[in-house]
């Protein structure tokens, strides 16, 4: 059977209260979509504003740390973004294990303490342009799905999202055969960690996503959904996404 797809926004470091309204008719329309989930990862300090502007529709934070409290300047803990209203959190963007060098053990321990939180962790993976070019790119995320995900990985607790490093906010997307083989490997890689369940977690296709390309993208083999960036800050480029992930 297939799994309910889900359309989520990452807004990265964009936004502020004038964008509620934004964020509001995203909420609006994710109602009229019902067969389609939709959330958007805002920035820390627009969390508990969007839970209170759009009641009931999934927000979620863009990072974590796995430690409950502590000496962690800056960081915030799964509780903290739970407080503030979200329901998921992302970890192990690409632009975080580039920018601050995290690891995949440090996903590991981030997506472990957002589940035993309660909050669904959306693990990021992808390869750089130099690894794709050197026929490593399904080695180098495989190896990223096992060591970043949680041994007790449930399809309700985790998401995978497969973003290709070189295809982040330039315009440039892999072919649609480049994206059914990677998911379809990152499928075989979850089925063998998890048996089984490895069936039931969704995985999600991110960068340069967009009304122009998401029919295809969010139909092929194994793509659950989509994590999109710049064409999730505004509603009149994010509910046309949302629109071609229906069935």
């Amino acid at each position: 059977m297939a799994l309910k797809k889900l359309v989520a926004g990452n807004w990265k470091m964009n936004g502020r209260l004038a964008d509620l309204p934004e964020i509001q008719a995203i909420a609006a329309a994710a109602i009229s979509h019902g067969d389609v989930d939709v959330a958007l990862g805002l920035p820390a300090t627009l969390i508990a504003p969007a839970c209170a502007a759009a009641p009931g529709f999934a927000i979620g934070g863009q990072d974590c740390h796995w430690a409950a409290s502590g000496a962690h300047t800056g960081c915030l803990s799964v509780d903290m973004l739970k407080e503030a209203g979200a329901s998921f959190v992302i970890v192990g963007h690409s632009e975080r294990r580039t920018d601050n060098h995290e690891t995949s053990l440090d996903v590991r321990q981030k997506a472990e303490a957002a589940m035993a939180g309660g909050l669904l962790a959306i693990i990021c993976v992808g390869e750089t342009e130099a690894q794709r070019d050197a026929g490593d790119a399904v080695s180098v995320v495989t190896e990223q799905v096992r060591a970043s995900l949680p041994v007790t990985a449930a399809g309700g607790a985790v998401a995978i999202a497969y973003e290709p490093v070189w295809a982040i906010g330039t315009g440039r997307t892999p072919s649609a055969a480049d994206v059914a083989e990677m998911h379809a490997a990152i499928r075989a890689e979850l089925k063998s960690l998890l048996g089984q369940e490895g069936e039931n977690i969704r995985i999600l296709y991110g960068g340069s996503v967009k009304a122009s390309n998401a029919a295809e993208l969010l139909h092929i083999a194994d793509v659950d959904g989509a994590l999109v960036g710049g064409a999730s800050l505004k509603a009149a480029d994010f509910i046309p996404i949302i629109s071609a992930a229906k069935r």
